[in-house]
């Protein structure tokens, strides 16, 4: 039976470990943060429901606590209680999980399916953990999607998992670090400005590796390719940035896509599960506003359509430079906002620069 109620919150330094695993509250709290600090305690409304084998009990608005009881939550090691940071990169969210005394993961990805649950659990596009570096690398980054399939990299978790880091080692100002993924090694900064630019590596266009069944049209790359879909021609330019995409600007009877009107619950399965994928693939539909400014909508191989997608963005700068339509510098907006891509010519690498926030800290038993 679920059940609602009115809470007065105090301030984050009253916050207990009780409080944190009250018995009102036996299967899940966690403590919910806005962008911006708060000087007063605040009164909402808090609710409960439950499903067998998964339970989510309430939730609250308090302000931002400081580095010191960040890190103190943080560092509690409670048996069967997991800790996490839910952090979003333009809407794209993620459950930050710190995992550095293990080169395993905390969680199953059928645990992280419950907990990205948006009903039932935490809610989140995906679960990331991180893991002490190998090969010489500062940290691992390992994430399992919203259906427990595991990418091999994500642009917009990867500047949430900089922030993440930063805030573990309680670290200030810029700040650099080496993470090895699934993609290889990538670099993130973080910028004064709190934003974080990120190396993405270079782009790899070769279709074998993408990987894409199409033919080759463009030396070993496919570019403006013919793609049928459910009796539609689509021209497509498919890029890997570490994971496959497929980048489309139009079809064959429609040579400029208005992007808001696309049924993305509709098609984007259709591209994610074409037989021309055998990795599946993530898919951009994208429109052109001029030669630095485009706008696109993801549907994202194991979280279907998203606000946000960082690879994503990246693919679609060098799809749309292979293409003729861009400049190798662009805007991307995508549906949670705004994303500064560069595929600099100098080194052949693609830099993405964009925010992560902190949403809120909470725990779960196991």
């Amino acid at each position: 039976m679920a059940i609602a109620a009115a809470i007065r919150l105090l301030p984050p330094t009253a916050v207990s470990r009780r409080s944190l695993s009250s018995s009102c509250s036996p299967s899940f709290v966690f403590l919910r943060l806005s962008s911006s600090s708060f000087q007063q305690p605040s009164t909402v409304k808090a609710t409960a429901g439950q499903r067998p084998g998964f339970s989510v009990f309430s939730s609250m608005s308090i302000q931002t606590p400081e580095k010191s009881s960040t890190a103190s939550f943080l560092d509690r090691k409670e048996s069967g209680i997991l800790h996490f940071v839910k952090y979003h990169g333009l809407g794209n969210d993620f459950i930050l999980v710190d995992n550095r005394d293990s080169s395993e993961p905390k969680i199953t990805p059928e645990q992280a399916v419950k907990l990205c649950d948006r009903n039932f659990g935490i809610g989140a596009d995906g679960v990331i953990f991180a893991m002490p570096g190998i090969n010489g690398t500062d940290y691992t980054m390992r994430i399992f999607n919203s259906d427990g399939s595991e990418p091999e990299m994500c642009g917009n978790g990867v500047r949430c998992f900089a922030r993440f880091i930063a805030e573990l080692e309680n670290l200030n100002g810029r700040q650099s670090f080496t993470v090895h993924t699934g993609a290889g090694l990538i670099i993130p900064e973080i910028q004064e400005d709190g934003k974080v630019r990120v190396d993405m590596g270079e782009p790899i266009l070769k279709a074998s590796d993408v990987p894409t069944k199409l033919p080759p049209n463009n030396d070993q790359s496919v570019v403006k390719a013919k793609l049928d879909v459910d009796g539609l021609t689509w021209n497509v330019t498919c890029v890997s940035m570490g994971n496959p995409h497929c980048v489309t600007f139009d079809t064959e009877s429609s040579k400029d896509l208005q992007v808001d009107g696309l049924n993305l619950a509709e098609i984007g399965p259709k591209f994610e599960h074409h037989v021309m994928f055998p990795a599946r693939t993530n898919t951009e539909f994208v429109q052109v506003f001029s030669p630095s400014h485009l706008k696109m909508r993801v549907w994202e191989r194991g979280a279907g359509a998203t606000l946000a997608c960082g690879t994503g963005a990246c693919a679609v700068v060098v799809a749309a430079v292979l293409e003729g339509r861009a400049e190798r510098s662009c805007t991307v907006d995508l549906p949670g906002g705004p994303l500064d891509i560069e595929w600099r010519e100098a080194d052949n690498h693609v830099y993405m620069t964009g925010p992560a926030e902190v949403v809120f800290y909470g725990s779960v038993p196991l």
